[in-house]
């Protein structure tokens, strides 16, 4: 059993697809002797105004400062954000990070350019899938190339719906030359790799990336590593940080990171 309860990707019912208020997620965290957590609510910079992120995100940045200042001392309560195809509008992204103080940004890829996101899309075959695979994949080293992130998430995050929707398995080393270009272009930035462990409550039962991916970014000079849960219900947060942390240890890692105003904190894996 490890120690370290933190978890660095939560959502609450400001995400679209959240169900829990950031109070109660914090009641529950501290009565589970959880450490620390960050907020990290969506924001879709592609649909930013036409699906009311822009509303919908200073709600929970208002809602997650209130639960700072209610649980100072008893669960550290970091400020973040889930930001979405934030180079597809650079302007834009620009101007959502300067309006909100956040401890953490957490950069995403959820949809292709000019699609839905990939949990909405149907359709799935052998062919597109590896059409899809190739152009999101760009898109993530396109988005490390601009940078104005802390964190990637959830790295294979459309092969969850490849996998539930077609019952589609991708194989990253089919990929080897473009995962690599992504993860030496996320060491040099030094930005961390989020390991997520959304996928072990789904049907594709699998972290976000395994352990090969981890394993490689720690030999291309990857330094940090973050433990995200994904959670959208109170009783999610800290789910799989077991293997999570074993996944961390078997790539050669001994610390995992958190941030706290941008800052990497390394803390020893125990």
């Amino acid at each position: 059993m490890y120690k370290k309860l933190i978890d660095m990707h939560v959502h609450t019912d400001n995400s679209p697809d959240g169900n829990h208020s950031a109070m109660y997620i914090c009641e529950q965290a501290e009565l589970n002797g959880i450490r620390a957590l960050a907020f990290t609510d969506h924001c879709e910079v592609d649909v930013y105004r036409d699906e009311n992120y822009d509303k919908r995100y200073r709600q929970s940045y208002f809602e997650i400062t209130k639960a700072q200042c209610a649980f100072r001392g008893k669960v550290l309560v970091l400020k973040g954000i889930e930001l979405a195809q934030g180079h597809y509008n650079k302007s834009l992204a620009d101007e959502i990070l300067s309006k909100y103080d956040c401890d953490v940004v957490i950069g995403s890829i959820h949809a292709l350019r000019h699609t839905k996101d990939f949990c909405h899309l149907d359709g799935y075959t052998e062919e597109n899938v590896k059409v899809y695979t190739e152009k999101y994949l760009k898109e993530i080293y396109n988005m490390i190339k601009w940078g104005k992130f802390d964190i990637l998430a959830h790295l294979t995050y459309p092969m969850r719906y490849f996998y539930s929707k077609a019952g589609i398995e991708v194989d990253l080393n089919d990929y080897k030359e473009q995962v690599d270009a992504i993860l030496s272009l996320l060491a040099e930035k030094e930005k961390a790799l989020e390991i997520n462990t959304a996928g072990l409550r789904q049907q594709i039962n699998k972290l976000s990336p395994e352990v090969g991916v981890v394993k490689r970014f720690k030999e291309l000079g990857g330094k940090y590593v973050t433990f995200g849960s994904d959670a959208h219900y109170a009783e999610d947060v800290t789910s799989g940080i077991e293997e999570a942390y074993d996944a961390m240890k078997q790539a050669g890692f001994s610390e995992f990171t958190f941030y706290q105003k941008h800052t990497p904190i390394l803390m020893p894996i125990e």
